[in-house]
């Protein structure tokens, strides 16, 4: 494929004006949504392939939620695309100021493989409502999903308006190549290091959806069970391959071993009988080794089963984990979870704060000075109090990062915004032509300005 004609053609696209027109976004937008609901099943099959994730899992945590995205931008675009009247400065009498928003262009979407329907329609849809023109490059580490999501945008969508390349590192850096007018990321963040450079030679605006080592605090003051149950559940979630997935537990020593026992029932109840054949696998044989290799960070509390033969690791709780330790260094991106304990929840925040600021973070409390302390202390880019993951699952709340996290946001009107120029315009009106601002310049004018710039 000629990337360099790609892109023209869809420059030539956007430019003839024909993304702009809010009838043509919202067919764009109810094309999509019928598509992912025709293909539900194609969908499906691919992620099972790929990573062996369940219907349910799939609609819960990828089509469901791009689904309720779309609902959400459908009911609110028309008033999104409005130009919105300001307050104009007396100086500019007689005129009337107002911002205009208008799409950045031909934008380009490079989607991970952890959540490869979900984090490439996601920021497609925000392109789609924004009038924008969009090349998209799905990874190569979900082959079967990234067909199907080729296919169904291929059967919807010209390549002029939407394209979808496939292919790993080569296409990747071939695109980055080119002159895009926004470069919408998600991926790690030595990738996102690479993503950025390039687009400075442009100087393209990007966002980049990163990750990082995200904590989760559960103090003395927790309802153990719900924290326990709802932490087993932000790691099970795709085998723990979410960006912010709970990945590493500073617990209160007081209350380790019920923690631990409650985190045991949260899995047999999860998992009857010990049957985890339901369960995600990890991507690839590379990944697999890397995060049993982490295992032998510390003692196994729960869990620890690995198969080979399918790229299988059992949720696993690691206890007598160092600071030091293998595991305390990379994002996990597994279901791992190490425990560390504390007596002063001081600690914790010392900690957080001398690392980079990470994706998210949860805690788990009943005590709200607790709840103020940690909040006020830590940066990060979004989370929970008392649950996991579910801070993601709204179309009314930004999710992005902060530092090493990522830059940017998107859902809901962010998306919208991150896809989107907002022009400041006065419109100034002739029938009076104030001569304050004309030379030459005298002692009453002086007054006039400063009378009214006062």
């Amino acid at each position: 494929m000629d990337f360099n004609e790609l892109v023209e053609k869809q420059r030539t696209y956007f430019q003839s004006g024909g993304t702009r027109d809010l009838k043509f976004r919202l067919s764009m937008l109810r094309k999509l949504q019928s598509a992912l609901r025709d293909n539900e099943n194609l969908i499906n099959t691919a992620m099972k392939q790929d990573l062996n994730k369940c219907a349910d899992e799939v609609y819960m945590t990828e089509t469901g939620l791009v689904l309720d995205e779309l609902k959400y931008h459908i009911r609110h675009l028309p008033g999104w695309m409005k130009e919105r009247t300001v307050r104009t400065p007396l100086v500019q009498f007689p005129s009337r100021s107002f911002i205009s928003p208008e799409p950045y262009g031909v934008a380009l979407i490079m989607s991970p493989w952890n959540y490869p329907v979900l984090l490439c329609l996601d920021p497609l849809l925000g392109a789609i409502s924004a009038g924008c023109t969009a090349v998209v490059k799905p990874s190569a580490y979900t082959p079967a999903t990234s067909a199907a999501l080729a296919q169904i945008l291929g059967n919807i969508f010209p390549p002029e308006y939407v394209a979808v390349v496939e292919g790993g590192r080569e296409q990747n850096a071939a695109l980055l190549e080119q002159e895009f007018d926004y470069i919408f990321f998600t991926g790690s963040p030595s990738v996102g290091h690479v993503v950025m450079e390039k687009a400075s030679k442009h100087l393209t605006p990007v966002t980049l959806e990163l990750g990082g080592k995200s904590p989760v605090i559960v103090d003395e003051t927790a309802d153990i069970p719900v924290a326990a149950r709802r932490i087993a559940f932000g790691k099970v979630l795709n085998a723990g391959q979410t960006c912010v997935e709970p990945d590493y537990l500073f617990i209160h020593e007081s209350v380790k071993d019920r923690f631990t026992a409650e985190y045991k029932k949260a899995l047999d109840d999860f998992f009857h009988g010990g049957d985890m054949s339901t369960m995600n696998v990890i991507v690839n044989e590379k990944h697999f080794n890397r995060v049993k290799a982490l295992l032998g960070s510390g003692t196994v509390a729960v869990g620890g089963q690995t198969d080979e033969s399918r790229r299988f690791i059992a949720p696993t709780l690691l206890d007598n984990v160092s600071i030091d330790s293998p595991i305390m260094q990379e994002e996990i991106f597994g279901p791992i979870l190490p425990m560390i304990t504390y007596t002063d929840i001081g600690t914790c925040i010392r900690y957080i704060v001398s690392h980079p600021r990470p994706l998210a973070l949860y805690l788990f409390t009943s005590d709200r000075k607790q709840e103020k302390r940690v909040l006020s202390s830590c940066s990060f880019g979004g989370g929970c109090i008392n649950d996991t993951i579910i801070h993601i699952a709204t179309s009314d709340m930004p999710f992005g990062g902060v530092g090493a996290s990522g830059m940017g946001s998107y859902h809901g009107k962010k998306s919208f915004d991150t896809f989107t120029h907002y022009r400041s315009i006065v419109k100034k009106a002739v029938w009076l032509d104030l001569p304050v601002r004309y030379r030459p310049y005298t002692s009453f004018k002086r007054r006039l300005l400063r009378l009214f710039l006062n």
